[in-house]
């Protein structure tokens, strides 16, 4: 198998089970401001009784409303993690990389290395997509592979200001209502990575969640060149 250069582990998020959402806004700081730092990573089927699986990886980029849109990193490959048999090792990865305006997938296919770091997969090429910018840019495969990559609206509602007062002792009353709770990333956006993709290509998996359902037990991986 061809292999590029060695990429060593930055970030990780993981989810594990049917439709369930992580978060982890602002990492630590070799990773913080850049699309090596995951915010979010989101797995669910599109729709019910959907033979798909959708991957969605939110890296932060301090992509706030009053600044340009923020760029992928060329140095980063991220890395959707997918076990199929329950034993919490990648069986399979989703790789993507940025290179001049496109994002490029590999997989989804056998790592050559488990674990921190790894290589990619060129000769399992999925497909590209034009990197977004203003509009919204969406590629779909032959094989009925959907793929984007670009800003998107942060999907994380968390009141920052009053969070940091609350810790702080500085407010007595406490966390404010749904009401009341000012959203501080209305208008930011982040970073994403959007992957849909047919069940048959990740194949069988033996993993359930807390209902007995069969899932795909899942993380993901930001990883720096070497």
């Amino acid at each position: 198998m061809k292999k590029t250069k060695l990429f060593a582990g930055l970030g990780a998020l993981a989810l594990i089970g049917g439709v369930l959402i992580a978060a982890d806004h602002i990492d630590a700081p070799s990773t913080m401001g850049t699309t090596a730092d995951i915010a979010d990573f989101y797995g669910f089927e599109p729709s019910t009784g959907s033979d798909n699986t959708v991957f969605v990886v939110d890296l932060q980029s301090n992509v706030l409303p009053d600044l340009a849109y923020g760029t992928f990193d060329e140095s980063i490959l991220t890395e959707i993690n997918i076990d199929t048999n329950n034993d919490l090792v990648e069986d399979m990865v989703i790789q993507a990389i940025p290179r001049d305006g496109k994002m490029y997938f590999f997989g989804p296919a056998a790592p050559s290395t488990t674990g921190v770091s790894g290589t990619i997969l060129v000769d399992s090429p999925l497909g590209s997509v034009a990197i977004s910018e203003t509009d919204a840019i969406t590629e779909t495969t032959a094989s009925g592979v959907k793929l984007f990559a670009g800003p998107r609206q942060d999907a994380f509602f968390f009141d920052f200001f009053q969070f940091n007062a609350v810790i702080g002792g500085m407010a007595p009353g406490g966390f404010k209502t749904a009401d009341e709770a000012q959203d501080t990333f209305d208008g930011a956006n982040t970073m994403s990575i959007v992957v849909e993709v047919p069940n048959s290509l990740l194949g069988a998996t033996t993993g359930q969640n807390a209902l007995g359902l069969s899932v795909y037990k899942t993380w993901v991986t930001t990883n720096k060149k070497q």
